[in-house]
């Protein structure tokens, strides 16, 4: 299996050095040459297996450049119940009392609490798989808006011949977001608190990833969705709630996936393409609905630093979705000079652009729709919830099912994408309910902790800086 970019210019690389890259030299983002499709044959034996060696048979269709016994073994290792608290690693709990076929599939049960460990984890035993086989270093860099930093910094700490440089949004995570990153005092682990919004943390990530020079210097990857690996992990989630949530390989099913950056969905889009029966991919944002806004006109505009709400539901607090191209590419045919043309030409002299009429009607084709969630829907919908099912969910959760009620088609069960434990939320759980939301026993001196992070402009050339001095 080779991958290739969405913009066409770098030279198809297999999955190991992809790994380590991110993103590709043109600017684009790596995809596989095909989708491998799996029939109902495939999806009857996959049904009964554990979720490791599910992950093993679906990545091994993509990776094939790593011996196929040390791939079981990573997987293996990554998915156990004493990480994720089940056995089943990600378990459906039905939400019946809000609606007949809507499930609430469980992806938070890992170290850190957020969806984010379901890749992440892996990804850090695949780092250093990689690494040690290479006799190589690595310094990651990446950006979050909430999650995905301290994922991959639980994933990350101690390894060998890894570093990780974290840049977030300055005051613009929870406080139980900032503590969970910002605690950490391993010597691999920086954290670049940015005088921005997400968008300022990923636009400086991707300027510095496409940095060719100083990219290889100082041998610079990535962990955000951006890279490969991490979107085709989570790939496996939707074949085991699907399996979880249907008896035979001939009914479909939908996902509604809280959205900002477009890589949860995304790996929904992968799943559709192999050959998955899901009838809609349900786009759900908050009042940042730039993705909204595209599924329902054609039309992608990104918003400015200003323009950029700030949200009860932080970790969707983006107007520049870095993962869409991947769909746009494979929604126009995989025509890379037409994707170059949008998100190159057209993005940064415009702020956006729209699609031909031609090509807005295609979209439809793919299974997606779309719906927007606001502040006293999130306080709605979690109360609704708790008083129905005696479940208590995230504000970002609360996102996804309020758009998944708008969505829901009588007859296919609607899968709702957990984001993140409620804990981590505190404040809007407490206006929601009155009360506060139950937190790890391990966890409740968390925000009492000493912080270790260093605050930066907004300015691809501090940061730069910064990765000089630390990694030097």
């Amino acid at each position: 299996m080779k991958y290739l970019s969405t913009r066409g210019d770098a030279l198809p690389r297999g999955f190991s050095d992809i790994l380590l890259e991110g993103l590709a030299p043109d600017g684009g983002l790596y995809l596989p040459t095909r989708y491998p499709r799996v029939d109902a044959a495939t999806l009857a034996r996959w049904r009964r297996l554990p979720y490791g060696d599910l992950a093993f048979e679906l990545l091994s269709l993509y990776i094939d450049d790593i011996p196929p016994a040390d791939l079981r073994r990573l997987c293996l290792q990554t998915y156990t119940e004493a990480v994720f608290g089940s056995a089943q690693i990600t378990p459906l709990k039905p939400l019946s009392g809000v609606g007949e076929g809507l499930w609430l599939q469980a992806l938070s049960n890992g170290p850190t609490l957020a969806f984010k460990d379901m890749a992440m984890q892996l990804l850090g035993r695949l780092f250093e798989y990689e690494l040690a086989r290479r006799g190589r270093t690595l310094n990651i860099l990446g950006a979050t808006s909430g999650d995905t930093g301290s994922a991959a910094e639980y994933a990350m700490r101690g390894k060998q011949g890894i570093r990780v440089f974290m840049l977030s949004p300055h005051g613009r995570m929870s406080p139980f977001q900032q503590a969970q990153m910002f605690s950490l005092q391993d010597a691999n682990i920086h954290n670049l608190a940015i005088e921005g919004v997400f968008d300022d943390c990923q636009d400086i990530v991707k300027a510095i990833s496409g940095d060719l020079a100083f990219k290889r210097r100082w041998h610079i990857g990535t962990v955000n969705s951006i890279n490969w690996a991490r979107l085709l992990a989570q790939v496996v989630y939707y074949f085991a709630g699907y399996f979880q949530a249907t008896r035979s390989e001939d009914q479909v099913v939908s996902f509604a996936v809280p959205s900002g950056n477009f890589g949860n969905v995304c790996a929904g889009h992968v799943a559709r393409m192999m050959g998955l029966p899901i009838r809609h991919l349900i786009v759900a944002t908050n009042e940042n609905d730039v993705l909204d806004e595209f599924f329902r006109s054609g039309r992608y505009r990104v918003r400015a630093s200003a323009q950029t709400y700030q949200t009860s539901s932080p970790s969707m607090d983006i107007s520049k979705a870095s993962n869409f191209e991947r769909f746009v590419f494979d929604l126009l045919g995989r025509d890379a000079a037409r994707t170059a043309e949008l998100f190159g030409d057209s993005l940064a002299r415009q702020g956006g652009f729209e699609l031909a009429p031609a090509e807005v009607a295609r979209i439809a084709g793919f299974g997606f729709v779309s719906g927007r969630s606001t502040h006293a829907d999130r306080l709605a919908t979690i109360r609704l919830v708790h008083e129905r099912c005696g479940t208590v969910i995230d504000p970002h959760t609360a996102d996804g099912l309020k758009v998944a009620l708008q969505q829901h088609e009588a007859g296919v069960p609607t899968i709702v994408l957990e984001t993140a434990l409620p804990a981590k939320f505190a404040a809007t759980i407490r206006e929601a309910l009155g009360c506060e939301p139950a937190l790890p026993a391990a966890l409740h001196d968390l925000e009492s902790l000493p912080r270790r992070f260093a605050l930066l402009p907004a300015d691809v050339t501090a940061v730069r800086h910064c990765i000089e001095t630390q990694a030097s």
